[in-house]
């Protein structure tokens, strides 16, 4: 695991032994992130379920102005700390070492730009998060949300949360991979 592209290019990035995390393979943070090339210089981006941090220093990496980290698992929040020091990344981030409907708190913005949410899958931890996310005054009419979730995850209960998944061509927009799927939000027009 590594480092894609920008000012941390190829560098390592350390994971926690054991099965508390599930690190976003290469190939599929590659994809991710040449389809959100345009979205993250500049931006404010949050990382939930951060696990090791690699999307988020991906984005710093890439130019992101400021980066939240949410973890709760204490291994994988050390991690993420020793990756943010190892990268020189660290000044632009912010650690939340909690779970992360408690986190949403925490995250002082006047706008946030994009958050990427990887919970582990099949546990419905999306709806919750989603619910939330729909009261913060940061999560705008323009902020991207993209939840990485099992292939067989459900989304129709989505509008019941003031979003939707976008469109284009008349045609959902998500990513699939072989086991997984990257699921493209914004709120619901007013």
């Amino acid at each position: 695991m590594r480092v894609i592209a920008g000012s941390a290019r190829s560098l390592p990035l350390k994971a926690p032994e054991g099965l508390e995390t599930r690190p976003t393979a290469d190939r599929i943070k590659e994809t991710l992130f040449n389809m959100l090339q345009t979205d993250v210089p500049g931006c404010v981006f949050v990382d939930l379920f951060s696990g090791t941090g690699g999307i988020g220093i991906e984005a710093l990496s890439r130019g992101a102005r400021k980066a939240y980290f949410v973890e709760n698992a204490a291994r994988a929040a050390a991690c993420i700390q020793q990756n943010l020091a190892f990268t020189k990344l660290q000044e632009r981030a912010v650690l939340l070492k909690q779970d992360a409907c408690s986190a949403l708190g925490g995250i002082r913005e006047e706008q946030v730009d994009i958050i990427f949410m990887d919970p582990p899958y099949d546990c419905g931890h999306e709806q919750a998060v989603l619910a939330l996310l729909g009261e913060k005054s940061y999560v705008t009419q323009d902020t991207l949300i993209v939840v990485e979730s099992s292939l067989k995850t459900d989304f129709s209960w989505l509008e019941e949360t003031g979003f939707r998944i976008l469109e284009k061509k008349g045609k959902p927009v998500e990513k699939h991979y072989r086991t997984n799927k990257h699921v493209f939000i914004k709120r619901t027009p007013l």
